[in-house]
């Protein structure tokens, strides 16, 4: 069977929301308790949209580093955080920022639902950055069966929240 090479098109996405408040500044730790508002695009959707998320506790938040300069993107393998007492590993062994389509995922606390405006906590996005997406959270989207990580990532996330 002939092995055809793989063109990717690109792909473009359009914010869905914006994150307001919370942190203002990019910091890699302490993000437990921060609170921000998830500002939906009323010019792209009517408050219905949010209509039974307030039933959830927790999000599902996919967004754009968008802070990260095309020129700061990571291909290769690295120290994370530049920590030589860490070992070697690829940028997708890894969460990162510096990504190569600079797109994060993350899971928060939903406080409140209030018209296009949804409340959280520990969301780890600072102020302005844009929210290509959001999900309610539910558990059986969680993995499956015993999970593991080596003991660097253990470290790494010890002050996280």
């Amino acid at each position: 069977m002939e092995r055809r090479a793989f063109t990717p098109s690109p792909v473009v996405s359009r914010p869905i929301a914006t994150v307001v408040g919370g942190r203002p500044e990019v910091r890699d730790d302490n993000w437990a308790d921060v609170s921000s508002v998830i500002r939906l695009d009323a010019g792209q959707f009517p408050a219905e949209a949010l209509s039974g998320i307030a039933a959830f506790s927790h999000l599902e938040v996919v967004f754009h580093f968008d802070r990260v300069p095309v020129e700061k993107i990571e291909t290769n393998a690295r120290h994370p955080r530049g920590n030589k007492d860490w070992p070697l590993v690829g940028i997708f062994a890894q969460r990162g920022k510096n990504r190569p389509n600079r797109i994060g995922v993350s899971r928060c606390r939903l406080i409140e639902v209030s018209g296009h405006d949804l409340h959280v906590k520990d969301l780890d996005a600072v102020d302005g950055t844009p929210i290509l997406d959001i999900k309610p959270y539910m558990a059986e989207y969680g993995p499956r069966g015993t999970t593991r990580q080596p003991q660097w990532a253990t470290e790494l996330m010890r002050d996280y929240y």
